[in-house]
């Protein structure tokens, strides 16, 4: 009797073992990005990777690390291209650091709405700079959204141009964003996300400029009074996965994968957009005092910035994006 219990008992942890081993996923993938939880940009990070998992019976677990877990997003972007990290939904400016073109999208007050900015993201022109991406070690299967950029500070509110002169204010590590602030008279210098919350609720600047999702979902309302309406320039995430991970991955997975980020980069798109309308009513419930810029002043104020990267990017990329828009305006 002991021994066919026994044996009835080695008999069920062999099963157990073997049920486990052969649900273990194949590939063990490592998604970082600098959104909190809670943020469009994490939410719909699970949604891929649960769809992913799905899709490939299984074989690819792709595990999400919020809120710059893994390092800054040019840390991020550098542990891509090393392949030290498989994928990131990253940022604009750290991503220009190894081609400054892919922050021509963040020209100011290029694009009038999302339709605009699907349309050339989607189109040639982002496919195009996507591709040439690929030399840096990393490749962008989609462009997830970031959204308007809004500023706030705790001086005053901004209406006019001249409101902005003297600011100092935290960028991201973008020359675009640079310019078009030093153009406007402020004082912007730039600072990792992650170090943001800190930096202002210790007066190490004035403000800052974020869209309302990172503006909510980061709690710097707590830390900021005025949040100004100026959309004074449009931001991607661009979901950047590494060569190296992509070369050793199987034909079947890599498609999986590629058509998921294109897919869930759609749903972002929406979702991020809905819920940056959906938060201005929640920042000002939670005490932040909002106002509508002067939009049409700020955007002769910043023309001259166009010229300046043409020297930068290209005459005939900044002109060619936009004769696109023209086709749809």
């Amino acid at each position: 009797m002991k021994k066919r219990i026994m044996t009835a008992v080695l008999c069920l942890v062999f099963l157990m073992a073997f049920a486990g081993f052969s649900m273990a996923a194949e590939y063990n993938l490592r998604l970082g990005h600098g959104a909190a939880p809670g943020n469009p940009r994490h939410v719909v990070a699970e949604q891929f990777a649960a769809w992913v998992k799905e899709q490939t019976g299984g074989r690819v677990e792709i595990t999400i690390f919020p809120s710059e877990t893994l390092g800054s997003d040019r840390e991020m972007a550098e542990a891509v291209a090393m392949g030290a990290l498989d994928m990131s939904i990253n940022s604009q400016g750290p991503v220009g650091t190894f081609d400054p073109r892919i922050g021509v999208f963040g020209l100011p007050f290029l694009f009038n709405n999302m339709d605009e900015v699907s349309y050339i993201l989607d189109g040639p022109i982002g496919q195009r700079l996507s591709e040439e991406m690929l030399v840096h070690g990393f490749r962008i299967l989609a462009y997830w959204d970031n959204g308007f950029r809004h500023v706030t500070n705790n001086i005053r509110p901004i209406y006019e141009p001249k409101d902005l002169q003297g600011l100092k204010l935290r960028t991201p590590e973008d020359d675009m964003t640079l310019a078009i602030f030093e153009t406007l008279g402020a004082r912007p210098a730039p600072l990792a996300f992650g170090e943001l919350y800190l930096a202002l609720s210790q007066g190490v600047f004035d403000g800052q400029e974020n869209p309302p999702v990172n503006i909510y979902y980061t709690k710097l309302y707590e830390v900021q009074k005025y949040l100004s309406i100026t959309n004074h320039k449009y931001e991607m995430n661009p979901f950047l996965m590494s060569e190296i991970t992509w070369r050793r991955l199987p034909e079947d997975i890599r498609q999986i994968i590629a058509e998921g980020a294109v897919k869930f980069a759609k749903v972002h798109r929406e979702m991020n957009t809905a819920e940056n309308e959906a938060l201005l009513d929640k920042l000002a419930e939670v005490g932040m005092t909002i106002n509508e810029a002067n939009i049409p002043a700020l955007r002769e104020a910043t023309a001259s910035v166009y010229e300046k990267f043409k020297g930068i990017y290209g005459a005939d990329l900044i002109e060619g994006l936009l004769a696109e828009l023209e086709k749809i305006r």
